[in-house]
């Protein structure tokens, strides 16, 4: 996907559809790091996503890194729907600030939801919402442990429990994976950076996608 405005600020909309029909195989991703800039107040950026895949299809949705400038105002929405027989991958790299330039979140929103259904039926739901001083809120140990990088991971499939053992092995004492269902796995990796975050995430996608990560992410 290419944003052809270079960047969400406030007051922008944006809206992705996509669906892999029965049987087929479809990649999402970005051609680089998203960036949600600086916006005024009241003046809040939009993104709604809403995903698909039927019976037999498999769908990996692996965006590049979101960067929060600092006073950003975003909230975002993603919604799949499957199939009984689909396979479904997501990644959401998050990164909070331009940690390269010294930026911290000082003030700013962020809203973000998931919710993945199957057959109707919900398998996962997540809300994320961070509001104000975000460097002071990811800063208490029980929430970021000062990390200045995120990333959600969902892997829906039959085989999801054989991939439990190897993610956990791979990731640092700053992530986590767990089956919520034999067939649904849900890590949670935070990083001091997007470096960091990237040189665990890329072993982690290739074994997942059966090394068919978008050249992209390589760049």
């Amino acid at each position: 996907m290419i944003n052809s405005a270079g960047g969400i600020t406030g007051g922008d909309r944006f809206a992705v559809e996509a669906t892999a029909f029965s049987g087929a195989k479809l990649t999402v991703t970005t051609q680089a790091a998203e960036r949600a800039y600086r916006a005024q107040p009241g003046e809040t950026a939009r993104m709604e996503t809403r995903l698909a895949a039927e019976d037999g299809a498999a769908l990996h949705w692996l965006p590049q890194e979101t960067i929060l400038y600092d006073a950003c105002r975003y909230t975002r929405s993603l919604r799949a729907e499957l199939a009984a027989g689909a396979r479904f991958l997501m990644v959401e790299p998050l990164v909070f600030g331009r940690t390269g330039m010294g930026e911290t979140l000082t003030k700013g929103l962020f809203h973000d939801r998931i919710d993945i259904r199957c057959d109707g039926q919900r398998l996962f739901y997540d809300s994320t919402r961070l509001q104000g001083d975000i460097a002071a809120t990811l800063s208490g140990a029980a929430i970021g442990g000062g990390a200045a990088a995120m990333a959600s991971l969902l892997l829906v499939a039959p085989d999801a429990e054989t991939h439990l053992a190897p993610l956990r092995a791979a990731l640092p004492d700053t992530g986590g994976a767990t089956l919520l269902h034999p067939d649904v796995l849900y890590m949670r990796l935070l990083a001091e950076d997007s470096f960091e975050m990237r040189k665990t995430l890329l072993p982690i996608l290739d074994r997942l996608t059966g090394d068919g990560l978008p050249l992209a992410w390589r760049l």
